[in-house]
């Protein structure tokens, strides 16, 4: 653990507030659930929660699956990382943290398909900028019980590619199903 040198007084009824500026860097947001852990030294340690989180390796089968079945770079993201990826770009999306824009998407229920053979300007995926050498791509959100928790991506670096009505319907099926089993 990396100490932080702030000091937090716990109120009357057990509460502790998260200063404002490590809830800015962890991306931490009202209503946000966390999870709480205790360490053998009597620490406690809370983590923020990602319901997609516990379907890791479901998700990364999920995005095997798709990548072996559309032949494109298949990603599957929580609200905050990509937690799943198959194909040419997991090293540089793996573990890294979506962008805003994508955070936008899911929370405004918007899909995105986008082309740059037909001119059009790709969304940003995480924050380091990784994503300029894609030529294609699609997000859809996932839902479950009618909130946003992640997304389903799948990406082009092949030149010409166009994707289409197909490849939508292939990724809003997969994020239904992953909404869905998120609810089981």
């Amino acid at each position: 653990m990396k100490a932080t040198g702030i000091v937090r007084r716990i109120d009357e009824l057990g509460r502790v507030v998260i200063p404002k500026e490590i809830r800015r860097t962890l991306r931490i947001r009202e209503g946000d659930p966390l999870e709480i852990f205790v360490d053998r030294e009597g620490g406690v340690i809370l983590k923020k929660y990602s319901p997609i989180g516990e379907l890791g390796e479901y998700a990364r089968e999920f995005a095997e699956a798709l990548h072996q079945s559309v032949g494109h770079i298949a990603a599957i993201c929580d609200k905050d990382v990509v937690i799943a990826v198959s194909g040419a770009g997991k090293k540089e999306l793996q573990d890294r943290p979506i962008h805003e824009e994508i955070e936008r998407i899911m929370q405004n229920r918007i899909k995105v398909c986008a082309n740059t053979s037909a001119g059009e300007a790709l969304l940003p995926i995480t924050t380091d900028g990784s994503e300029e050498s894609y030529t294609a791509q699609i997000i859809i959100p996932i839902f479950s019980s009618g909130d946003p928790i992640g997304a389903v991506m799948l990406l082009s670096k092949e030149q010409g590619i166009k994707f289409d009505h197909t490849e939508i319907k292939v990724c809003e099926t997969a994020a239904g199903f992953m909404g869905k089993q998120m609810e089981n």
